[in-house]
């Protein structure tokens, strides 16, 4: 049995280049969020895309997937930013998913640099969206813990 399901729907109207759709999600929070491919390859104008909601799940699973790491560690942060940008590129003619970069920025003050370091790359390989993308996107993490001037950049899958 899963451990989780989720739903979303669109509906789309017109074409792609001048259609639009109206997104809706089994939880109600996406309701009414508008998409276009104008969204995804020009100015959003306040509509979201695939790519966006790509980067807000590998964000936001990130931060868990890291924030488990550490607190199994007994460093639990004190806070957790992280930054993802999803690139939609065009490959052989096509729009394709190329690459998901994440920015990650911690706090706290037990938080010892190698136990962090060590923490990230777990969590590079526990994170179920990373997993998800992981052989079909370029992922990349630049990790910094607060007060720190070291950076443990890592490209983790392609």
């Amino acid at each position: 049995m899963p451990i989780a399901q989720r739903e979303a729907e669109i509906v789309w109207e017109g074409s792609l280049a001048r259609g639009s759709g109206s997104l809706t999600s089994g939880t109600r929070v996406l309701d009414g969020s508008p998409v276009t491919w104008a969204a995804r390859t020009e100015a959003p104008d306040g509509k979201t895309s695939p790519e966006e909601l790509i980067a807000a799940a590998h964000a936001s699973c990130f931060a868990m997937a890291l924030s488990l790491v550490l607190g199994q560690a007994n460093a639990t942060p004190e806070q957790l930013v992280v930054r993802a940008v999803c690139t939609l590129d065009e490959v052989a003619g096509a729009p394709r998913i190329t690459r998901s970069s994440l920015e990650v920025h911690a706090r706290g003050s037990e938080l010892a640099e190698a136990v962090f370091a060590d923490a990230v790359d777990e969590a590079s390989r526990l994170c179920p969206v990373s997993n998800a993308l992981t052989g079909n996107v370029e992922i990349d993490v630049e990790a910094t813990l607060e007060g720190s001037e070291a950076k443990t950049p890592e490209v983790v899958g392609t």
